[in-house]
């Protein structure tokens, strides 16, 4: 008998009939001779609409009351769909996150697993019940809830999986997988059927929303095989996995596999006199905080530093502040320029053939249109440009790299 984790995001459960459909796709696994963990999402807007109330009654709410409030929303899902499935006759029981024995470290909002003790969930599928675990949260040392960040269900998922040592870890969402780029904004994307760890990964940390990135370390670590897929169809999704298994489908024949984009990005600008130490500063204390900095360049002009970097819009105003303490003591000016996008092309080998960032460079000169700031690893260069570009950028990288349906 296989054990399966079948995730499922909170556009899957956003009404009675819905939670209903994903009930009827678990009891059809689990008769279909499986074991089967469930791991839900709060149902469709619940967790915004609770961020949203929560900045209503207070503009700075204490971040441990914030992983209270927000952890209530996936609890709404688990117990609501164990109902489901209690009505169709199959036994079935519902779980939190600390009662799956998921313990985190004390971070609140943006916890990181430290380890599960899976004893619980065992000794009830032993007992032959489906079990409904409450994704994106867990335990933290002092024994309060915490929340694992946005997305942090997908990360559940893959945890337990590892954890289980599971033959089988399902993504449902709303799409019915990867695709060379979202198919709101180019309508002849094509969905990818296979894809590396590292592919994904890098997609996902650049603004493709179907997978949170740390989910995907998590699955590449641990070995974890993924099939992203639709709830609403029984099409095949995507399957991510490892470069060794899918040698031979796809790694010689696309040296891009897709384009993805990300407009929740802002670009912050310090002009300062040469002062020692400023870059690992601003490092130091941004990490102290919990920013990240996605791209960073600096540059040396009329004796003054210039520092360019992006971060997530979401922390805009953190950064300005943690900025003015570091300008204290020294002649500096800040700016932030709030109107850029991040677009990137994914695909193996992309640093070692300089004939794709030359293409790359050359449509986006072609299109008119200008970059600030360049990124090149491995297997991913992102471009800074206008937000209004994106679109056209996008929609010329994706036919330009002949991404497009046959």
């Amino acid at each position: 008998m296989s054990l399966v984790v079948m995730k499922f995001g909170g556009s899957s459960l956003a009404n009675p009939d819905k939670i209903k459909h994903v009930a009827e796709k678990i009891v059809i696994k689990k008769r279909n001779n499986n074991r089967v963990i469930a791991v839900v999402s709060a149902p469709g807007d619940t967790t915004d609409d609770l961020i949203k109330m929560a900045y209503e009654i207070n503009c700075n709410p204490p971040l441990r009351e914030m992983d209270m409030l927000l952890a209530t929303g996936e609890m709404i899902s688990v117990s609501l769909l164990a109902m489901a499935i209690y009505s169709m006759g199959e036994r079935v029981i519902s779980m939190t996150g600390s009662q799956a024995g998921i313990m985190a470290n004390k971070d609140y909002t943006r916890a990181r697993i430290k380890k599960i003790n899976p004893k619980k969930i065992n000794d009830q599928l032993a007992k032959d019940n489906i079990v409904i675990v409450a994704g994106f949260q867990a335990l933290n040392p002092i024994g309060d809830i915490t929340t694992l960040g946005r997305g942090g269900s997908d990360l559940t998922a893959v945890a337990l999986a590892a954890a289980l040592e599971s033959d089988l870890c399902e993504i449902y969402s709303d799409v019915d997988g990867i695709y060379t780029t979202d198919p709101r904004v180019v309508e002849d994307a094509k969905k990818i059927d296979y894809i590396s760890y590292d592919e994904m990964l890098e997609m996902a940390s650049s603004g493709s929303q179907v997978l949170q990135s740390r989910s995907v370390e998590v699955a590449k670590k641990f070995n974890v095989e993924i099939h992203s897929r639709s709830t609403f169809s029984e099409n095949e999704g995507t399957i991510i996995t490892s470069e060794e298994k899918i040698k031979g489908k796809k790694m010689e024949s696309f040296l891009i596999s897709g384009i993805s984009f990300d407009k929740s990005q802002v670009k912050f600008t310090i002009s300062a006199l040469n002062v020692p130490g400023i870059v690992a500063e601003i490092f130091s204390l941004f990490y102290g905080v919990g920013i990240s900095i996605d791209m960073f360049n600096q540059s040396v002009s009329n004796k003054s530093n210039i520092i360019s970097f992006v971060v997530n819009r979401s922390d805009m105003n953190k950064t300005q502040e943690e900025l003015n303490k570091i300008t204290l003591n020294c002649e500096a000016s800040i700016s932030c320029d709030e109107y850029v996008a991040k677009v990137s092309i994914i695909g193996v080998g992309v640093k070692s053939h300089n004939i794709v960032a030359a293409k790359m460079f050359e449509i986006l000169r072609k299109s008119g249109i200008g970059i600030s700031m360049i990124s090149i690893s491995e297997i991913r260069i992102s471009c800074i440009i206008n937000e209004s570009d994106v679109v056209k950028a996008v929609e010329e990288l994706h036919k330009g790299f002949g991404l497009s349906k046959k």
